[in-house]
């Protein structure tokens, strides 16, 4: 399975925010389809006895066409985020994608408006710094 140019950055990201990669990727089954996610993670909360876990799909909108990059993005974004669902799983999905990606495309109405819709929650990452990871949502 390809991974995506800076999914490393990203895994070492969410490790030096404290998170614990427990898959890399993640695997599920729904019905007879497998599915991988980039990653999963959980960090500790000292005031739970379970801690939060999420799922991250890490894109890099590398593609010529951004609306190309976007439909690929978002549709596996909803079909990961349904199989979450239907498993019942307790991981949150957050979508990784760099920082100038966002800023020069993101806060277009016809994309602002389809993650609002799709409630789709974003992690900014720049993939040529240490610098803190970003959360949307």
């Amino acid at each position: 399975m390809a991974r995506d140019k800076f999914h490393q950055e990203v895994k070492t990201a969410l490790e030096t925010e404290g998170w614990t990669v427990t898959d890399d990727p993640l695997y599920l089954k729904v019905g007879r389809i497998p599915i991988h996610i980039d990653i999963g993670a959980e960090k500790m909360i000292a005031a739970e006895k379970e801690g939060k876990k999420i799922a991250v799909e890490i894109k890099t909108f590398g593609m010529p066409s951004f609306i190309t990059a976007l439909y690929e993005a978002v549709g596996k974004y909803l079909i990961y985020s349904e199989a979450l669902t239907y498993i019942k799983s307790d991981r949150t999905l957050y979508l990784a994608m760099p920082s100038k990606v966002y800023k020069e495309f993101c806060e277009e109405p016809i994309v602002k408006n389809t993650f609002q819709k799709y409630d789709v929650k974003i992690i900014l990452y720049n993939p040529n710094s240490k610098d803190k990871m970003q959360w949307i949502k």
